[in-house]
């Protein structure tokens, strides 16, 4: 059971996340942490506007991979010369996914 409330580190995962290592080991996870590094590098260098980096942090920790990338590379799309909302289109993918999979990306208090 997963706990009530967060600090930085996000718990929704948490299960997840020992069951993945159980079964696939340390080295994978690693390997799946390094790209959620890298995307997260990629969110922050080219959406954020200087208010959105726990967002992305949390979205990078509780996504699956696929859906970062196909949200990242959505915004992308959809973002070209707009640059002062470019933010907001990203974080209305990455809401909507998480809205799918019952997931929140806010910190819990």
């Amino acid at each position: 059971m997963g706990k009530l409330h967060d600090s930085f580190v996000c718990y929704q995962k948490l299960e997840d996340n020992i069951s993945f290592i159980q079964e696939y080991g340390v080295a994978e996870f690693e390997k799946q942490q390094k790209s959620r590094e890298r995307i997260l590098g990629e969110m922050l260098k080219e959406f954020n506007e200087g208010r959105s980096k726990s967002y992305y942090c949390i979205a990078a920790t509780v996504l699956e991979i696929e859906d970062l990338e196909e949200s990242l590379a959505e915004a992308r799309r959809q973002a070209t010369g707009l640059v002062p909302k470019k933010a907001r289109i990203l974080h209305a993918l990455l809401d909507r996914v998480a809205d799918r999979k019952k997931l929140s990306l806010r910190l819990r208090k």
